[in-house]
Parts: C-alpha cells; sequence; structure tokens
C-alpha cells in the first residue's frame, strides 16, 4: 500500500470514529463545585448525557424523555436559551438525621426548550440529578410515560432490590447482580446502588408529588430503564388493608399543566461510607412545608407488636388490654422513652374510630400524660383514608401523639398524593408520622418534618418468621436503602443468636448476630423515631444494654463515617451535643480495626464502651463493659465477632 493510500485509510478511519462518537459529543458540559463530577449534555436527534467522575466516564449515552398529552418531550429538542448558574446555601434541617447544618452548594444548566418545557441539569460534589419542567396554561395533562435510561460504561456490580410487583411493602434484599444478567423482566424498587469499578452509584430520585415513584428494570446490557406504576381506574380490596389494582390504565399521571417533576438523581461516593452521609435526597426535596415545627418531638419507642405484647411477672394478663399498656408506659417513663406505640389490635379493624373493649382509651392516654409519656397509634392506610377527619380530630381530642400508618404496598400518582394529604394533615393536629408497608415517604421529609421514620426495608419483623435478617443483609443496608432517609428497621433485640443457634419464632422471637450488633444500629441506623423492640421484661434483666439505649440519641449534629466497606462492615461517628456515639457492624466475619479518634476536639474524654465478649461467637448475648480515657490522639482497637458490633459514648468525664 502506497503513502498515499495510507493516509487515505487513516483519514477514513477517523472519520468513522468521529461519525461513530458524534452522538455523544456535549453540546452542554456541567461542573460540579470541586470540579470532580462533569455532566456532558448533547441535544442532537434526542437529550442525551454522559457523567465523568474523576475524568472517568462512568455513565454514557443516557435519555430521558417525557410524553404528554401526545407530546415527547427530549427528542429533537430545539433549545431556546441555556441559562446556568451556581447556589450555595446553609440548610439546617428542622429534625437532624445526618447533622443539624447540611451545605446545599451545586451548579446547574437549565436548557429551555421550544414547546414549553425545560431541563434542568444540576451536579453536586456528591452526584447529579435532572428534571423536566413545564409551563403550559392546561389545567389538566396526562403524561403518558416518561423514559430515563441509566447506562454504564461496563458490565458493573447493582446492589439489586428485586421486586415481583408493584405491589410491595419494598422490603427486598440489595443482592449484587451483575448488569448485563437483568433483563426487563427483573423490576426493582430504589435505590439501585452500582458498584462501577470502586465508585459507587446510588440510583435514586427525590421531589415526588403529585406523581408516580420510581422503579427500575434491566436492559439487557449495561445499564437499567426507568419504570412507573400506572393510574388505577379501577381498585380491588381485600380485608380492610390489601388494596390491589384491579385495571391500570394506560398512562402514569394526570396533573397540572405548569409544574416540576420529579428529580432522577445519581448519588456518586468514592469511598462506601459516603453513601452514608450523601444528603443528594434531602436537598433536592421541597423544603418544609410547615410553619412552626417547634412541637416536633423525635424520640425512642417503646414498641408492642415484635415482642408478642409478653410481659413477666405482672399480676394481669398480658395483651392488647389496658393494664399491659400501662406497664409498658411505665417502662417508658422510667427509661426516658418518649413514646409507646400501641400496634394492630388496638381498634376493630376496619373501623378507627371503635376501641376494642379491652382498652380504655381515655384512661391510658390520661395515664401517658401523667408520667410525659406520647402515644403512637397503629392504622391501616385505607382504614384512615376514609375516616381521615374523624380519626384526626378524635386522635387529636385523646392527646395522642403520633400515627404508624401500614400496608400502602403502592406508590402509583394515588398513593403518592395520598402521603403528602395524610401527612399534612396529621401536621395540623401536631401528630408524627411513621409509615409502614412502602419506601416513598422516605423521600418526603424535608418537606414534612412530622414524617420521622419509614419502613420500607426488610427489618427486624422478618426475624419471626424467617432466616432473612441477617448481619451481612445488616451491614449492606446503611448503604442502599438508608441512601433515601430515615428507615424504621425497629432493633433491640435483647436474645440474639449467634451463628448456627438462630431459630424464626413469632412469639418469642430473637436476632442473628451479637448484642452488641443491636446496639450499634442505633447509632448506624438513621432513624428520629427509633423503636425498643423487644418485652419490658427482656430490658429490665440487661441493666448494661439499657444504660446504653437510655443515653443514646435518635437525631444528631454531625455524622462522620470512620470505616465501612458495603455489605461487610461499617463505623460510624455521630455527634449529639459535645458527646460522640461511635457504632460498628460486621457481618459473619469477625473483625478487628483500628479506628483513629481523630475527630474528637481538644481535652481529655471518657470513653464506655459495650464489646463482643470472648464467647459473643457462641453465646450471642456475651457483652463486656468497661470505661477508659481518650483524647484526639487515642486509636482504638475495635474486635467484633461474627455478626458482631461495638458501641461507644465518648463525653468529657463529670466533675
Amino acid at each position: 500500500m502506497n503513502a498515499l493510500a495510507v493516509r487515505m485509510v487513516l483519514a477514513l478511519a477517523l472519520l468513522t470514529s468521529l461519525t461513530g462518537r458524534a452522538a455523544s459529543q456535549p453540546d452542554h458540559a456541567l461542573r460540579s463545585p470541586d470540579a470532580r463530577i462533569e455532566v456532558r449534555i448533547a441535544l442532537g436527534d434526542r437529550l442525551r448525557y454522559d457523567v465523568v467522575v474523576d475524568d472517568r466516564v462512568l455513565v454514557e449515552r443516557s435519555t430521558l424523555s417525557m410524553t404528554i398529552d401526545a407530546q415527547t418531550l427530549g427528542v429533537a429538542p430545539v433549545l431556546v436559551a441555556s441559562r446556568p448558574s451556581s447556589h450555595d446555601e446553609v440548610v439546617k434541617p428542622s429534625v437532624g438525621q445526618k447533622a443539624a447544618v447540611l451545605r446545599d452548594r451545586f451548579n446547574q444548566l437549565r436548557l429551555e426548550m421550544s414547546g414549553g418545557y425545560a431541563v434542568v441539569f444540576r451536579a453536586y460534589n456528591e452526584g447529579v440529578a435532572y428534571r423536566f419542567e413545564t409551563a403550559w396554561p392546561a389545567a389538566e395533562v396526562t403524561v403518558q410515560r416518561e423514559e430515563a435510561g441509566f447506562r454504564f460504561t461496563g458490565d458493573y456490580t447493582a446492589f439489586y432490590p428485586e421486586e415481583e410487583s408493584f405491589f410491595s411493602h419494598n422490603e427486598r434484599h440489595f443482592l449484587p447482580r451483575a448488569l448485563g444478567d437483568l433483563s426487563s423482566t427483573n423490576l426493582a424498587s430504589i435505590p439501585v446502588v452500582v458498584d462501577a469499578d470502586g465508585v459507587k452509584i446510588a440510583i435514586a430520585e427525590s421531589d415526588v408529588d403529585d406523581y408516580p415513584g420510581l422503579w427500575l428494570r434491566g436492559m439487557g446490557g449495561n445499564g437499567l430503564n426507568a419504570i412507573f406504576p400506572p393510574v388505577a381506574l379501577e381498585e380491588r380490596r381485600e380485608k380492610d388493608r390489601h388494596v390491589r389494582v384491579a385495571t391500570p390504565a394506560d398512562y402514569i399521571a394526570k396533573t397540572r399543566g405548569t409544574r416540576t417533576y420529579p428529580w432522577r438523581l445519581l448519588g456518586i461516593a468514592r469511598r462506601d461510607g459516603d453513601l452514608i452521609t450523601n444528603p443528594l435526597v434531602y436537598l433536592l426535596a421541597t423544603p418544609s412545608q410547615i410553619a412552626d415545627t417547634s412541637w416536633i418531638k423525635p424520640g425512642k419507642v417503646a414498641w408492642d407488636w415484635w415482642n408478642a405484647v409478653n410481659v413477666a411477672g405482672v399480676d394481669f394478663t398480658s395483651g392488647v388490654n389496658t393494664d399491659t399498656y400501662k406497664h409498658y408506659i411505665d417502662f417508658a417513663a422510667r427509661h426516658g422513652l418518649e413514646y409507646v406505640i400501641l400496634d394492630e389490635g388496638w381498634y376493630v379493624l376496619g373501623n378507627a374510630l371503635q376501641v376494642v373493649p379491652a382498652i380504655d382509651m381515655d384512661a391510658l392516654t390520661a395515664y401517658a400524660r401523667e408520667r410525659n409519656v406520647g402515644i403512637i397509634l397503629w392504622v391501616i392506610w385505607k382504614t384512615l383514608d376514609d375516616q381521615l377527619d374523624a380519626a384526626l380530630d378524635r386522635f387529636e381530642r385523646w392527646g395522642i401523639k403520633g400515627l404508624k400508618i401500614d400496608f400502602m404496598q403502592r406508590d402509583d400518582q394515588a398513593i403518592v398524593n395520598f402521603y403528602h394529604r395524610v401527612t399534612r394533615e396529621a401536621a395540623k393536629r401536631r401528630l408524627l408520622v411513621d409509615y409502614h408497608g412502602g419506601i416513598r415517604p422516605a423521600l418526603m421529609t424535608r418537606t414534612w418534618p412530622n414524617l420521622m421514620t419509614v419502613e420500607g426495608v426488610r427489618g427486624m419483623e422478618w426475624s419471626k418468621w424467617s432466616t432473612h435478617v441477617h448481619p451481612e443483609h445488616d451491614v449492606t443496608l446503611p448503604f442502599t436503602r438508608m441512601f433515601l432517609g430515615p428507615m424504621d428497621y425497629t432493633p433491640g433485640a435483647m436474645v440474639n443468636a449467634a451463628r448456627g443457634s438462630f431459630a424464626p419464632l413469632f412469639s418469642r422471637p430473637m436476632s442473628q448476630g451479637t448484642r452488641c450488633h443491636q446496639l450499634a444500629m442505633y447509632v448506624v441506623f438513621e432513624s428520629p423515631l427509633q423503636m425498643l423492640a423487644d418485652s419490658p421484661s427482656n430490658y429490665a434483666r440487661e441493666p448494661d444494654a439499657m444504660a446504653f439505649l437510655e443515653s443514646v440519641p435518635t437525631v444528631w449534629d454531625e455524622t462522620r463515617v470512620l470505616d465501612a466497606r458495603l455489605a461487610d462492615y461499617v463505623v460510624v461517628a455521630r455527634r449529639s451535643g459535645a458527646e460522640w456515639y461511635v457504632g460498628a457492624m460486621t457481618d459473619w466475619t469477625p473483625r478487628e480495626l483500628d479506628v483513629d479518634l481523630s475527630f474528637l476536639p481538644a481535652g481529655a474524654f471518657r470513653m464506655e464502651v459495650w464489646a463482643d465478649g470472648v464467647n459473643a461467637n457462641r453465646w450471642g448475648e456475651d457483652t463486656r463493659r468497661t470505661t477508659t480515657e481518650v483524647t484526639s490522639a487515642s486509636s482504638v482497637r475495635i474486635r467484633m465477632a461474627e455478626g458482631g458490633g461495638w458501641v461507644a459514648r465518648i463525653r468529657q468525664p463529670q466533675e
């Protein structure tokens, strides 16, 4: 081949390369404030974007579009204006989950398109997000579909909460799956956390209102596609709690013509522990809709259901009755717990206005007030929705402090609107809210600060009937489910089974792993309303454990992840006022970790430690409690048994 021919071949190869890459060439670029994350946006025949982290392209040619009233936004977009901006603000949450102060700092690019819509991209140091906006005069529009394709540059591992259908409590294991093995039949709730060769990327959403929740499914390649529950045209009710979609619509929402749509976000963590402190879901939500939040009181809760209202050494028959709940109230008052829950059984199912004969609600609420303990009532969502105003007004007259609302099992548009409506109405009566039976309200705690905690997690209740809640699952949750917001796992088991000695017992339950594994959950797991799930009788036999549980806060001024590896172990330090708490948990692998206490301020501190005893690998309740003096120059060796844990309370020496 002569020199001219060689040059022609090389030119043709270069032209082919450029043509193949043309669709991904950016028309716009947006960088995070620290310049380590870049979003490259291409218009062309349709909207696409790449995400670059530390000069590595991890997400490429990802697509986004919406079809509203048969008009598809994001296809053949015509740009009218491009408006960059920056933002830097200090946000002070009404209820401190991760911290008392959060920094809301981002760069933004608003792309205004012909046709009366815009797409807004944001780049934070902690990730990226985008949303659609429309400015149409129509009072109502129909959203037929939304497309969001998250395409990665490799066949990475995804921690995937796979679901059978949209009808779900969202209580899933986050199991590692190769992206390429996931097809459109593999449905998942959120978040999905993708391990992109060490960089973790959490796919989630925020600011969901008057719209269905985001779900995901495989695309048979290196990515995931969004899918949304359709509007329910007809429902089928089964007993008092299961309300299924009988006839789905061929659209996902009917909504306002002028509005912002939910944020689609990618939380980015170079270290696994950064997922725990990532605030994007909270920061992207609508700010508080409650003007006066002074009445909102986080705290710990004595819970009756997990321990099957079993108490011993009393002169009354235990069960769902006035005497038993007075006993729980006495326990709460004795140990400084703020609340007691009355779970299933206090009302005649199907009618929240009819209290069962065994409970004298007036006497019980008066008894609780005298002892400065609040009462929280469990209720099925549909029963409450059918009787909303009458029920909430009665609860307010009784002096009830909060509601635990259960069994929604859906997040189509109507149920998302239910969450907002009920939380708003509860706030008017100064009622706290704890949602079980769904995950989506975890996204709403900034908007509704009285929304204290959310289940949507395979929590400790599963130990009553299965082996599914084990230490490896426990040390996966802080990096996955907890990314969305507070998590009502309901810890506190005092019967703790070493590996191989666990049995699911519905009426006398136990936990897998050690006693200190359970105690550490109160530091590692975020929940401003935190349960003590076991029986007052079991806690009475454990004064060392109660010394920790009495003192540990449920909200925090500062959080630092000291060491962590997703699905293996986690060490978290949290500050409340001048005191620090450190919690560590491991999977079924025993570990020794060196923890640097340089986060402490200057001065001498007393560190009280609850650690796995030498026989904790055989007897899960074996605990060793010690006290030592430490400073910011100290390093501590943490030893955890298999399925173990370690906790410390660090404070200035008492005079």
